[in-house]
């Protein structure tokens, strides 16, 4: 139960000064404990929050309207203040240990970071001390590991290739932003600027103790090398794109050899379709899938002492897909950008898997390069799949293994594809016909788990292998949505059955005779709450004690917490991590201690490294628990006041979320207009229990301006089950305003110092989608809209997204159109200033076409409008100069038509 002073101390943080203490007179919260967070259905406020024995007449609060200049030195001022909130928290960890049984550490740490004094990504590495004073608080000092270099001559200029690879990640910080680490050798290997770096720590060289000047990798190849791997089971050789094939090359000796020909390097890409290792546009933005190949964890040695490697890869034929072109429209440049776009209804590329086997020798050199190919082709041995969403191997590399999806997403399989199912890739008819006979009947691909919906298939990263112990059985854990409507782990046993198809008798495979029967299932989570698997979650397998370690939203939708379960007698999952925070977890690859991310609303995220309780009977490890902190929270802005959560039962059925930033200075009588900052699309949660970061702290400017800033999750949101996202289904554009105008009348029937009658609207993307649905479906609610990159035609956006949410396009045609809000531009508002069109010139994610045809229709049907061109900027707002200049027109359009008299003047007149 929270404290009465607790509750005085919100309500003094949004009271004039001037307010008394014993004006405050029957104040109520309600306070819903078992959330782990405070989420207030307070009762009716008058003005300043205080009740009124009698109602008192609300008049609109006017703020005071500051030109151009004095707002850009407002943002620049509340930006000194957030410079030190800017450093990036560490990520990318591997936890070493130290065979040291005199050294005073037990592990060397390794991650990626942002320091305080650079905006530059970098590697750094921490020492952890085997014992600790309970009595002190123990920081980890973050050491460099790498002497301080420059990677190129201007930072934030990239190629084309790394640009869109950025845009896909949205990764923002310069410099190191992944690395590779062979763990047995020491062996580093990274990409900066336009080069691979390599160097040694640790393994059988030792730990420095000093930074280390890493080695620039030299290439003979003209172009930028990307997604750059070790190989694992020899770290001198490692992998990278180049040109879109796959290559290898060493280290030592710095032999290179391109091990794929699909590319021919033509100056136009429509006559060079093909890419070898690649994940193309849809699954990077849509899947999360960023490599298209992967290295056997294992080698075969041949009886003449050579070591053959494997590389099971993808490649992709885009002949089919629609080329973009976008011209820049700078002067100085004036080039023309072209790349394949997947519009839903239109062909995806062609895919099929592939494998590269390379021979070493025993002096290190490359006996032969052999690239094989499927002994049937992919579309027959996997009939219905369009996606390959992730893939990998097993730890003995006996089978490479591949998650496959049908094209509208309903239809999920987990397939074993054993190495002899490829051979060679030869152009002459009669020896491929040899090769086939010579695969016998029992090689088969193994279907080793299936699961359909009516719905759609939520991928995530979790998948966990176990060792192979019986030839005749595998079993792993998975996690699925389609058994219960939220996403839970199962553990799963299934028969490798020999499949009765026989390809001598040369028919056709049906879609069942792969799959294979599974002989145990064994739920190891349960109940309405969802286990988390995207971003960064996965899960970890301490298989010597059968513990599963996973993050999940089972106490709060509102925050994430590490849990544990057992895999063999699982029980209700064990909580590590403490309620009233949301939490980002990093485990040890030792699972003896995991590091955690983590804040509230009120409280910006700090990093704490938490040991867990020692093995029975192992004195030489202190008790489990906190151990040191990372990085302690580095304070809120001096005028930053934390939103209140709220929630509310919708008509839908639905128990919905939000939050509300109240105007700073609130005045008693005054009612103030209202932004409500939306997205409101799918797998995006913004009502959570979580510092929202610097950029949302533009939220909190708008606060300190005078207007109330509301946030709502709508239905189809992530975190509350597949039933709760799936409103969306075939209904993109129809539900969430509802939810929206639904959420701001609860909060003016609570509070009088919302105006309901001055109520802008703000969003990117998808937040911009809804920003104009909401001027076109209630028009008489949203005064102002200013939308950011929207999708407005449907039809324009890409296969792998559209379609998993509104089906055919050819067949739900009626539900595509209800969906685009180019289609109804006929109902936006005839008065102007109500509409702020933002948008870069250069996006290839939400093409500028979107905007385009909204502007013609616009024209056509003689509604006003207000643009904002971005010339040099894509999808993401990457410019520093760009990102103020969108936050001061958003400022100064809010202002000049909706907060400020004049306002009032030009909605009057």
């Amino acid at each position: 139960m929270v404290s009465k002073w607790y509750v005085l101390k919100c309500v003094l943080n949004v009271l004039c000064v001037s307010l008394v203490l014993s004006e405050v007179e029957g104040m109520a919260a309600v306070v819903e404990a078992e959330q782990g967070i405070e989420v207030f259905e307070a009762a009716d406020f008058a003005g300043s929050g205080m009740q009124s024995e009698e109602p008192v007449e609300m008049e609109p609060f006017y703020m005071e309207r500051q030109s151009w200049s004095r707002l850009k030195k407002l943002l620049g001022d509340g930006r000194k203040y957030h410079g030190h909130m800017m450093a990036k928290a560490p990520y990318d960890f591997q936890f070493i240990k130290k065979n040291d049984p005199e050294g005073p550490h037990s592990h060397r740490m390794y991650y990626l970071a942002m320091s305080h004094e650079s905006r530059e990504n970098a590697l750094f590495y921490s020492e952890i001390p085997k014992m600790i004073n309970r009595d002190n608080l123990l920081l980890l000092s973050w050491k460099p590991l790498l002497e301080h270099f420059k990677t190129s001559r201007d930072y934030g200029v990239y190629c084309r290739e790394e640009e869109l690879l950025r845009e896909r990640k949205r990764i923002g910080p310069v410099g190191i932003v992944s690395y590779e680490l062979h763990r047995d050798s020491g062996t580093f290997l990274f990409q900066s600027g336009r080069n691979l770096y390599t160097f040694k720590d640790g393994g059988p060289h030792g730990f420095t103790k000093h930074p280390l000047k890493p080695i620039t990798v030299k290439t003979s190849c003209p172009h930028i090398r990307m997604y750059p791997k070790l190989c694992p089971v020899d770290p001198n050789w490692y992998s990278f794109i180049h040109r879109n094939d796959i290559w290898i090359a060493n280290l030592e000796t710095g032999e290179e050899r391109r091990l794929t020909f699909t590319h021919k390097d033509l100056p136009n890409i429509e006559d060079d379709p093909k890419s070898a290792g690649v994940a193309t546009f849809v699954l990077q933005e849509e899947f999360d899938r960023y490599t298209g190949y992967w290295w056997c964890p294992t080698a075969e040695t041949t009886a003449d002492g050579n070591k053959v490697l494997r590389i099971f890869y993808e490649e992709n034929d885009e002949s089919e897909v629609e080329v973009i072109h976008v011209t820049s429209p700078m002067l100085e440049t004036r080039k023309t950008e072209s790349f394949r776009y997947p519009r839903t209804g239109t062909a995806n590329p062609k895919v099929t898997l592939k494998m590269s086997e390379i021979t070493v020798g025993a002096a290190g050199a490359i006996v032969s390069a052999v690239d094989k190919e499927l002994v049937q082709p992919f579309e027959v041995l996997f009939l219905g799949t369009e996606y390959i969403v992730r893939a990998g191997w097993t730890r003995e590399g006996k089978y490479a293994w591949a998650i496959l999806l049908n094209r509208f997403q309903t239809r999920l399989q987990i397939v074993l594809i054993p190495p002899a199912l490829f051979i060679p890739v030869v152009d002459d008819t009669v020896e491929r016909q040899r090769l086939v006979e010579a695969v016998p009947d029992s090689v088969v691909p193994f279907i080793i788990y299936e699961e359909t919906t009516d719905i759609w298939i939520n991928v995530h990263d979790i998948l966990h292998i176990f060792p192979q112990t019986d030839e005749h059985e595998i079993k792993f854990i998975f996690a699925s949505e389609c058994k219960t409507g939220f996403r839970h782990l199962y553990k799963i046993t299934t028969h490798l059955q020999e499949s009765k198809y026989k390809r001598s008798s040369e028919g056709m495979p049906s879609p069942d005779d792969f799959k294979c029967p599974i002989k145990e299932e064994l739920a190891l989570t349960s109940g309405n709450w969802e286990v988390l698997g995207r971003h960064g979650s996965n899960i970890s397998v301490n298989e010597a004690t059968n513990v599963v370690y996973f993050q999940g939203t089972k106490d709060t939708p509102l925050e994430h917490h590490l849990y544990s379960v057992s895999c063999e007698d699982p029980a209700e999952p064990e909580r590590h991590t403490q309620r009233g925070y949301s939490h980002s977890c990093f485990f040890s690859q030792h699972f003896d201690m995991f590091v955690s991310k983590y804040s509230n609303q009120e409280n910006p995220r700090c990093m704490h490294l938490f040991r867990l309780p020692p093995p029975e009977g192992d004195p030489s490890l202190d008790q489990g628990g906190f151990w040191a902190t990372m990085m302690e929270s580095a304070g809120c802005p001096p005028d930053y006041i934390p939103p209140e959560v709220f929630s509310f039962e919708s008509q839908s059925g639905h128990t919905l979320y939000g939050m509300m930033y109240r105007p700073h200075n609130l005045q008693q009588g005054k009612k103030y207009p209202t932004v409500v900052f939306v997205y409101g699309g799918p797998q995006v949660q913004l009502v959570n229990n979580q510092f929202k970061g610097v950029k949302y702290l533009r939220l909190n400017t708008l606060a300190s301006l005078g207007y109330v800033v509301v946030v709502i999750d709508n239905r189809g949101s992530c975190h509350r089950g597949l039933a709760f996202e799936s409103a969306f289904k075939h209904k993109m554009g129809q539900v969430e305003i509802e939810d929206q105008v639904e959420g701001l009348q609860y909060l003016a029937s609570k509070y009088r110092f919302l105006d309901i009658d001055r109520v802008g609207i703000h969003g990117w993307s998808y937040g911009g989608y809804l920003s104009l649905m909401g001027l076109v479906q209630k028009p008489e609610i949203f005064k102002v809209a200013v939308a950011g990159a929207p999708v407005t035609l449907w039809q324009f956006y890409d296969t792998g997204y559209t379609e998993r949410y509104m089906g055919n396009p050819d067949v739900n045609e009626q539900d595509y159109d209800l969906g685009s809000v180019a289609m109804q531009a006929d109902r936006f508002p005839s008065e102007p200033n109500r509409l702020l069109l933002l948008h870069g010139f250069l996006d290839e994610n939400v093409h500028f076409a979107h905007t385009s045809v909204l502007l013609s229709f616009l024209v056509r049907s003689g509604k006003p409008y207000d643009l904002q061109v971005y010339p040099q900027e894509r999808h993401s707002i990457r410019v520093p100069e760009s990102g103020e200049h969108y936050e001061l027109n958003l400022l100064h359009y809010l202002q000049e038509n909706l907060g400020s008299q004049l306002a009032a003047l030009k909605a009057k007149y």
